[in-house]
């Protein structure tokens, strides 16, 4: 018996479950901020892999930033072992999508089938993904069922705002142990024919200049903490931003202005905040004794931390040695190391072998410009035979009228099944 052959027309057979399924996940809307519905697409996939023999549990993320009692962080992991000892393959999906925003011509919840691409809000980024790894996973235990080790398939909360009230906070949970999960697919969009290996570092932080108040007929007997911003802002125009421009990486970073190490200008205020409408009047006339601004730097797996930390350090202290009365603070709000799967990692050429027999082409090796879930199976769980793979153009995430192709969901899904076939089970 071809149990290639035989996975592959199973996944086929399955091309209107597949649609239904993303359909009715696209329809749950999961929104994050600020965390709506995770509890009910949880209890989705409860309903649907228990009924076909996976293990499932659900997990809050009690104490998780955003998780309250009104917006409770839920997880769900499902396993189903197999007849033999042998390693675990987990899929991993998260279920929150961001903000609908403006620009749709379709519902964003409607899951929407029109010339053989679905439409709606989480259907690239990455229901389609989640639905793609749930049927790869069915028709493989159908297809081999004495297969040795497990599958595990989980969907989890929080992607969108770094994760932690999901993959994080199930890492440090032990869900990720190296010990119980040897092999790590993410189902991210990332075109079918890619192989994303990991992603560049992330460091936020917030940088305030402080001024003194005055009445704003008279700004000379104040100091403007917006004035002292923008020279920083010069400052980083004139110094920072060409030293960045001149830095490459030998990662893989897709697309190629993402080779580079960046930095973008996330948010900027000073002075009192406006006065939302309906509203009366104008704010008060007075110079701003403060000013904020949140700083997003990517960097490289050639760059070291504390370098980038230093970076934008010097150039504070650079605007402080020539101009009189500024003061500064820098707080960090967030970082995240590079990460960087090696191409001969066993869950590396395993899917790279499967996309060859699915699609007749070699696949590309990419690295992600933004952070993705991977970081914390990676940092946390100390897993590193982690990659992302799935359906889905990565364009096309957070857009109006988002979209994934079905054919491009049914090819991943057998991609993803024969990759556990080669993890897990008998090619003959």
């Amino acid at each position: 018996m071809d149990k290639i052959a035989d996975l592959t027309r199973a996944i086929d057979s399955r091309r209107e479950e597949l649609i239904a399924l993303t359909q009715d996940l696209i329809r749950i809307p999961t929104l994050n901020p600020p965390g709506e519905n995770y509890r009910e697409i949880c209890d989705y996939l409860d309903a649907r892999l228990s009924a076909r023999g996976f293990q499932t549990e659900l997990v809050r993320a009690h104490g998780s930033p955003g998780d309250s009692d009104r917006y409770p962080r839920w997880n769900i992991i499902a396993r189903r072992e197999g007849a033999h000892p042998g390693d675990c393959v987990h899929f991993n999906s998260h279920i929150d999508v961001v903000d609908v925003g403006r620009g749709w011509t379709r519902d964003p919840f409607g899951g929407e089938l029109a010339d053989g691409k679905i439409y709606g809000r989480g259907a690239c980024d990455m229901k389609g993904g989640l639905a793609a790894s749930i049927i790869a996973a069915e028709a493989f235990i159908e297809i081999c069922p004495d297969f040795a080790g497990a599958v595990e398939i989980s969907g989890t909360a929080d992607e969108e705002s770094g994760g932690f009230g999901g993959v994080a906070y199930l890492a440090q949970e032990g869900w990720f142990n190296p010990d119980r999960v040897q092999h790590v697919i993410i189902p991210e969009p990332l075109n079918k024919d890619r192989i994303c290996l990991g992603h560049r570092g992330v460091w936020w932080a917030e940088i305030e200049t402080f001024g003194e108040i005055a009445h704003g007929s008279m700004p000379f007997l104040g100091d403007c903490a917006v004035r002292h911003m923008g020279a920083v802002l010069s400052e980083m125009e004139t110094s920072l931003f060409p030293a960045l421009a001149a830095k490459r990486t030998d990662m893989p970073v897709v697309p190629d202005g993402a080779k580079q190490s960046t930095l973008n200008i996330n948010s900027l205020h000073g002075g009192q905040s406006e006065i939302l409408k309906p509203g009366t009047g104008l704010p008060s006339p007075v110079v701003p004794d403060s000013c904020r601004m949140v700083i997003d730097r990517r960097f490289l797996i050639e760059e070291n931390i504390d370098d980038v930390q230093a970076e934008v350090t010097e150039v504070l202290e650079r605007v402080k040695s020539g101009r009189p009365r500024f003061d500064y603070d820098i707080r960090e709000m967030h970082r995240v190391l590079p990460t960087m799967t090696e191409r001969d990692a066993p869950v590396v050429s395993t899917v790279a072998q499967a996309i060859r027999d699915t699609l007749g082409r070699e696949p590309d090796y990419v690295v992600s410009p933004g952070t993705y879930d991977q970081k914390h199976i990676d940092r946390i769980g100390k897993l590193k035979n982690c990659i992302a793979y799935g359906p889905g153009i990565l364009d096309l995430a957070h857009k109006p009228d988002e979209y994934v192709g079905v054919d491009d969901m049914v090819d991943s899904a057998k991609v993803m099944g024969l990759s556990l076939l080669t993890l897990l089970g008998s090619k003959t």
